[in-house]
């Protein structure tokens, strides 16, 4: 653990640079505190993530009905796996996760300080990325995480020595931000930001931080510059060109469908049937991969064909939506989530979570039956043509 003490106009900052995994660094954080007894704690957690930490009950609350009818659930499918990564090194170091950030909320009550919660909202960091992403991308980002958090070997020496100085979001992704750079810029580089922005403003003349060790240099460097902590929340708005992308396919696909028709009416319903059975197909094995409900089976195929030519709907959705009305995740589901998703068996078992997978695999079905779909559909024009 590490310490940093700043000056930063009337102001002392006292910068705790912890280790996510150490049990001393509890230890320490509560030492510091009640000794300093500053006038503001900041820690490193967004309302998201404080209200998971210090209400364990909290996922017996969840709705998953309307975390789907909200879009929210590829972020939530994210959430559960990292949450998953953290938990497995905790039970590996027979630690609690995110103690030493409840040691300084703790701490913080005991003796009288304002607590500030000092991160950016983890759904907006995730959103940044996601919205960075190709399509591609994004189906390669799940799979590393999930090939990589969901497996029964222990953590290496190797990586609980990068945890003491690598943000834990981080050293979950470390393989995928290897090969996209972008991810260390929205992960880190921005989060460091924000975190300094928040601590130097903090209430009063002494103000103490705790922080993962990796974030304090980038802290350091950034505390005495002038940032738009607004810019760093904002959410990357779809590109006018994907936008235009996102309603030029489908309307292209219908212009080629009609354009068939003209030319032939027997070759125009053979291209409306490749698409249906393409799309269709596809998002239904995908719903099938996952053990979906045949009915969920069902809607994949019905909705696919359709879903694939409006941009701002997916086959998935109405596939987990249906799933979700067949099969209700229990109280006993919810209970045992946080258990359940640090194995791929209790992970692919238990309700939530099939029903997360349902939609991802369904979607991944539709959007690949898409594609071909839309080349079998230039290729019966083509052949025509000739």
């Amino acid at each position: 653990m590490s310490v940093d003490r700043l000056n930063y106009l009337n102001k002392e900052l006292i910068i705790i640079g912890t280790a996510h995994v150490s049990k001393k660094s509890v230890e320490e954080v509560k030492q510091i505190i009640e000794n300093e007894k500053p006038d503001s704690v900041c820690i490193e957690l967004c309302n998201s993530r404080y209200e998971s930490i210090v209400d364990q009950e909290s996922w017996k609350k969840m709705d998953i009905v309307k975390v789907i009818k909200e879009r929210k659930s590829t972020l939530l499918l994210v959430n559960l796996i990292l949450s998953a990564f953290q938990g497995r090194i905790a039970q590996q170091l027979d630690i609690k996760a995110g103690q030493e950030m409840l040691q300084g909320i703790t701490s913080a009550k005991e003796t009288g300080a304002r607590l500030i919660l000092a991160d950016r909202d983890i759904r907006t960091t995730f959103l940044r990325i996601w919205r960075s992403l190709g399509f591609f991308n994004k189906i390669k980002l799940i799979w590393i995480i999930v090939m990589s958090v969901l497996n029964d070997e222990e953590i290496t020496e190797e990586e609980l020595e990068k945890l003491k100085t690598e943000d834990i979001l981080m050293t979950a992704l470390s393989d995928f931000s290897s090969t996209f750079p972008e991810l260390k810029r929205v992960l880190i580089d921005e989060r460091d930001i924000y975190l300094a922005e928040k601590i130097k403003n903090a209430p009063g003349p002494k103000v103490v931080a705790v922080v993962g060790a990796g974030h304090v240099p980038g802290i350091k460097e950034n505390i005495y510059k002038s940032h738009d902590v607004k810019e760093l929340t904002n959410l990357p708005a779809v590109s006018r060109a994907g936008k235009i992308i996102g309603w030029a396919v489908p309307l292209l696909i219908l212009l080629l469908i009609g354009s068939t028709f003209l030319l032939d009416i027997s070759s125009g319903l053979s291209q409306i049937g490749s698409w249906v059975l393409w799309t269709g197909l596809l998002a239904a094995l995908g719903t099938i991969i996952a053990m979906g409900h045949p009915l969920s089976v069902l809607t994949a195929f019905l909705a696919a064909p359709i879903t694939a030519l409006h941009p701002l709907l997916a086959a998935g959705w109405f596939a987990g939506l249906c799933e979700a009305y067949l099969r209700k995740p229990s109280v006993e589901d919810l209970e045992n989530l946080p258990k359940d998703i640090f194995t791929f068996k209790g992970f692919w078992h238990n309700r939530v979570t099939h029903i997360l997978l349902v939609i991802a695999i369904a979607n991944i079905g539709a959007s690949i039956g898409t594609f071909i779909g839309g080349i079998d559909i230039v290729r019966k024009l083509m052949e025509l043509i000739s």
